[in-house]
C-alpha cells in the first residue's frame, strides 16, 4: 500500500485584513489553489467568527486545505495535505497573492513514508524567497 503524502503547514503574513475577514474571498483563492495543485475538491465548509476572523476546510479526492485567519494581524494558517499526483506546492504563490500577503513560512512534510524509521520527514522549513514588501495600511484617513 502506498501512502505517501505530502504536507504543507503554511503561515502567511502581512495579508490584507479585509481578505482575511471575507469568507467568500478565501474561498475563491482557496478553490484556486486546489486546482493550480491538481487536486479534486469533494465539499467545504466555512465559518465566518464574530467580531473578526473566519475557518474553512476544502475536502479534497486527495485529502484537504483548510484555513484560519487573523485579520487584526493580518495572519492567516492553512494547511495543505495531498497525496496522489498533485502537488501542493502549486498552489502556494496564488494563496500569497490572493490573500495579498507579504510572505509565508512553510513547513512541508513527507507522509507515509513506508519501511522508514519515520513515516514523516520534514523535507524543508523556509521562508519565502525576496517577496517582503509594506504592507499597505487599510481603513487610513
Amino acid at each position: 500500500m502506498n501512502t505517501f503524502g505530502r504536507h504543507l503547514l503554511v503561515e502567511f503574513f502581512g495579508c490584507s485584513e479585509t481578505i482575511l475577514n471575507d469568507i467568500q474571498s478565501i474561498e475563491d483563492v482557496m478553490r484556486k489553489a486546489v486546482k493550480a495543485s491538481g487536486a479534486t475538491e469533494v465539499g467545504c465548509v466555512f465559518h465566518k467568527f464574530n467580531p473578526v476572523g473566519a475557518s474553512g476546510v476544502i475536502v479534497l479526492s486527495e485529502s484537504h486545505i483548510s484555513i484560519h485567519t487573523w485579520p487584526e494581524e493580518g495572519f492567516a494558517a492553512v494547511d495543505f495535505y495531498t497525496c496522489g499526483d498533485c502537488d501542493p506546492h502549486r498552489g502556494l504563490d496564488i494563496l500569497l497573492e490572493g490573500l495579498d500577503g507579504s510572505h509565508y513560512e512553510l513547513m512541508y512534510v513527507e507522509r507515509g513514508l513506508e519501511g522508514q524509521d519515520k513515516s514523516m520527514q520534514v523535507r524543508n522549513h523556509a521562508v519565502s524567497p525576496t517577496r517582503f514588501r509594506p504592507r499597505l495600511v487599510e481603513n487610513a484617513s
